[in-house]
């Protein structure tokens, strides 16, 4: 029986010699052993909603989805430990019948949450980090095959190379998550023009907990999304149609169930550079892309933070997002998006596609050599190394 492994779009393809599912930590633990004994490359995957090769191996694949749900809290603290498998919709589940809920979560919420911290998934919000800010402690078996716990508290400098780490440090087993108290959210959505969009751009980024602008080149027109904690954020856009609204726990009304698949290219851009990006993004696309682009472009603020690899290390950020239907020829688009990222100083998305390499990255973050040397700590045979990760490494 073909062992053949894709990702959610289609777009990655391999047939590793073995896929593997343990359902519990000793059988990750002897996983790895065994991948060391044997000289074995081995990879962990989660959901599969990463559309650049990071899990790919000709040798062992690690399925995560038996290792799911809450197996701890503190309600002092309201910090709960989750297993890696949990999907983030699982953890909404899971988190509201402790009354707690995340922070944030992005518009799509069918990815593990080892796979949305360690690629930095995020959601929107100019006052809201990425989702990787939850994680406060963690179990993972390294590449000794040695099963490790840390915390924020105790080691600041491990968990901030592991928060955002594409899985090169080791597996983890538990990750213990900052929560908060749950509350009741309003979503609202809004038609308008792209240009009375850009108008008021400011205001409306810095009026909502969460705001979310997408911009459909073939009609210039633009969905806006508003979600606040009830009583707060804007009570209306006078200058847009409200299309519809919902309320309800975070978990419930953000993310948004799609049928269509995709393929996505997003980058991390200052914020203060955020508009002028977009500006010309928008010019190349309706020169040369627009006939055959109907797939949105969409525009995000998120938080700075202190991760080593986090896109967001030590910047307000703006991200700006370039979608194409999965069935659809994407590449020449995307590469000639590419380099109006590049000349704005973004970092790519970890989970999605790019086209850079070592070099690019060692001069888009600046604590690049420090994590490296920790990787190399935790995985001195480079049994998590693949080729693609080799390539982003310079390894």
């Amino acid at each position: 029986m073909s062992n053949e492994w894709t990702n959610w779009s289609g777009s990655v393809r391999f047939s590793p010699e073995e896929i593997a599912a343990p359902a519990s930590e000793r059988g990750v633990v002897e996983l790895v052993q065994q991948a060391i004994a044997q000289r074995k490359g081995i990879r962990i995957v989660g959901a599969g909603h990463s559309s650049v090769p990071l899990v790919q191996t000709n040798h062992v694949l690690v399925s995560q989805h038996k290792l799911k749900g809450a197996v701890g809290h503190d309600p002092a603290s309201h910090r709960v430990n989750m297993l890696p498998g949990t999907s983030i919709s699982e953890a909404g589940e899971e988190l509201i019948k402790l009354k707690l809920s995340m922070h944030n979560t992005g518009d799509v919420d069918m990815q593990y949450l080892a796979g949305a911290f360690g690629t930095g998934t995020h959601g929107s919000g100019r006052t809201l980090q990425n989702l990787s800010s939850m994680l406060v402690g963690c179990k993972l078996v390294d590449g000794t095959g040695e099963l490790r716990s840390f915390s924020l508290e105790e080691h600041p400098d491990i968990m901030r190379a592991a928060k955002v780490s594409l899985g090169a440090l080791g597996f983890f087993t538990e990750l213990t998550i900052q929560a908060e108290p749950a509350v009741l959210y309003a979503r609202k959505e809004y038609c308008s023009h792209i240009d009375v969009s850009l108008e008021h751009l400011e205001e409306l980024i810095d009026s909502n907990r969460m705001f979310d602008m997408y911009w459909y080149p073939r009609s210039d027109r633009t969905k806006l999304r508003t979600c606040n904690q009830l009583g707060e954020g804007m009570d209306d856009i006078p200058f847009a149609e409200k299309a519809e609204q919902s309320k309800g726990w975070l978990y419930e009304i953000l993310p948004q169930f799609r049928d269509l698949k995709y393929e996505e290219m997003e980058y991390i851009i200052p914020l203060e550079a955020g508009p002028e990006c977009f500006r010309e993004i928008r010019k190349r696309i309706k020169e040369k892309h627009r006939q055959y682009v109907g797939w949105r472009v969409l525009y995000r603020t998120i938080a700075a933070d202190d991760v080593y690899l986090s896109p967001f290390y030590n910047q307000e950020s703006v991200t700006i997002a370039v979608l194409q239907n999965n069935e659809l020829e994407y590449k020449k688009y995307f590469d000639d998006i590419e380099p109006i990222f590049r000349a704005y100083g973004g970092r790519p998305h970890w989970g999605k596609k790019h086209s850079l390499a070592a070099r690019d990255f060692q001069e888009l973050y600046p604590e690049w050599e420090k994590f490296l040397k920790i990787r190399q700590q935790f995985d001195p045979e480079g049994i998590f190394l693949n080729d693609y990760l080799k390539k982003i490494f310079g390894l």
